[in-house]
């Protein structure tokens, strides 16, 4: 699988514009999620797998070339799953590069995700949880403590840096568990990016969004993930 390496450059965003309304709570805030999951994931799906997969190279691309990325010793990387884009990309740069690479298990009893390193994805690698492509037994253990940089996933993004995800909450109650210090670097499609994201007043940022056409980068990190 090819790569292609050429930087993409930011572009500068407008500001999001003043709230007008209190966010939603409660089953309003549930509902209001889930229509934007929804959407989100429709509108991944509708992409052509050719622009999928371009769109994947040039995310990657510009993931692999951030400063945070290059310092890091330690990721932690989510495997694509369904139509989402390709972040075993972002794997093998890190493993060529000799980094250390972490990606989740699912534990469904506890709902929560343990860290497993993996050096090879062929042989690693394999469907998991609701066939989620995750880190096979033999895979040693990674602590959280030693994460220094990490690929959130997301259905969907705003410009605010808040995150939607699945619905499962896993992603919320890892990121608390991580170093301060880990650089938090979401890749999405262009399609996933909406107007805003439905938070509640404990959810968090990520550090920056990745396309395939621009970096978002909002600061600073604090309230405001979904997922």
């Amino acid at each position: 699988m090819s790569m292609c390496w050429a930087v993409r450059y930011h572009r500068p965003m407008a500001p999001d514009p003043p709230s007008t309304s209190a966010p939603p709570v409660g089953a309003a805030l549930r509902d209001a999620k889930r229509g934007v999951r929804e959407q989100a994931i429709a509108a991944r799906d509708a992409l052509p797998a050719a622009a999928r997969a371009a769109a994947s190279e040039a995310i990657a691309a510009t993931i692999v070339a951030l400063p945070s990325f290059a310092a890091a010793r330690t990721i932690l990387v989510t495997l694509p799953f369904r139509s989402e884009w390709d972040s075993r990309l972002v794997v093998a740069r890190a493993l060529a590069d000799g980094k250390t690479v972490a990606s989740p298990r699912v534990d469904a009893a506890a709902r929560m995700l343990s860290l497993h390193r993996i050096a090879n994805l062929a042989r690693d690698v394999a469907p998991g949880y609701r066939d989620i492509p995750e880190p096979l037994s033999h895979c040693p253990v990674v602590t959280a403590a030693d994460i220094d940089w990490v690929l959130v996933p997301g259905v969907a993004f705003d410009t605010a840096g808040r995150r939607l995800g699945y619905g499962g909450g896993y992603y919320d109650r890892l990121l608390p568990l991580l170093p301060s210090r880990a650089a938090r670097i979401a890749g999405a499609f262009e399609a996933q990016i909406v107007a805003a994201v439905p938070f509640g007043p404990h959810d968090l940022t990520v550090d920056s969004i990745v396309t395939e056409t621009r970096v978002v980068d909002p600061r600073p990190r604090g309230a405001a993930t979904t997922g």
